[in-house]
């Protein structure tokens, strides 16, 4: 419930200050009771909610959806092989957010944050959330779970610019993402002096590149672009001991998840509007 009397701890110094309070006495936040909402949302999004376990979640659901929609509208999810076992149809996948050229054009510009929860078969989608499920939870430990998720998001919406500008491939997966989390735990530890540990990560970064130019199908340019903008999005954030996400981080991560789950409402109807039109 809102909290409407008492105190809040300030995300920026962690002082004790009204909830009504306009600006911080102390470091002169604006608004950190957040008009009575940074207790819930904090415990919502911080504490209650483990935002890896929800991106896995909505990478699995949405497969499975993927499918079913390919196996409705008539469309082959048998593949040809192991790489294409289980491969949703190109006109599902568009249904629910596919990124590409086709749809910076028509100004779609919500399919750079759905397209990350989709995946084109069934190795595609397992080799992904292995990664997730390894790296999330070390980027959550240093940074925090909303500015890790926050790298999850900006890394995988950075990667899909920079392949749609650069070839507008239609494209799908969470692997610029992937790249971002592993350049964010980079920057870590350079800015923490761990050498070890940092020359291991740019060993898993370079073989992931490396099987990106063996292997066919694979988006090397949202790979780099997401590398990029996990390099970058870590280099300005900040790094505390108590990994405390700040009232503005968690409404961040709550507005990128309602924009997602709203996006993949848009890209259905939009594309069944043309198709049907």
């Amino acid at each position: 419930m809102r909290q409407v009397q008492g105190s809040v701890v300030c995300p920026q110094c962690s002082r004790l200050v009204g909830v009504s309070e306009e600006k911080c006495p102390f470091c002169g936040a604006w608004r950190p009771g957040l008009f009575g909402w940074a207790t819930v949302l904090r415990r919502a999004l911080g504490g209650r909610l483990d935002l890896f376990t929800l991106i896995v979640g909505s990478c699995g659901t949405l497969y499975a959806l993927a499918l079913l929609v390919s196996v409705a509208g008539g469309e082959d999810i048998l593949g040809g092989g192991l790489f294409s076992m289980l491969s949703p149809g190109r006109v599902a996948l568009l249904q629910l957010g596919m990124t590409g050229g086709f749809a910076m054009d028509r100004g779609w510009w919500w399919t750079v944050l759905t397209a990350m929860y989709l995946h084109g078969s069934l190795l595609h989608i397992v080799f992904n959330v292995m990664w997730i499920r390894n790296l999330g939870p070390a980027v959550t430990e240093v940074y925090g779970a909303g500015r890790a998720f926050l790298l999850f998001n900006v890394a995988g919406a950075g990667g899909f610019l920079a392949s749609n500008v650069m070839t507008g491939t239609p494209t799908i997966g969470a692997s610029g993402s992937i790249f971002g989390l592993l350049a964010a735990l980079i920057v870590y530890g350079r800015r923490r002096g761990s050498s070890v540990v940092t020359q291991q990560l740019w060993q898993y970064a370079i073989l992931l590149g490396l099987f990106g130019f063996i292997m066919p199908g694979i988006n090397n340019w949202a790979h780099g672009g997401g590398f990029a903008a996990g390099w970058i999005a870590a280099q300005v954030m900040n790094l505390d001991d108590e990994r405390q996400d700040s009232t503005w981080v968690l409404l961040a991560s709550l507005a990128l998840i309602v924009m997602t789950f709203v996006g993949v409402g848009l890209s259905f109807v939009q594309v069944r509007g043309e198709l049907l039109g």
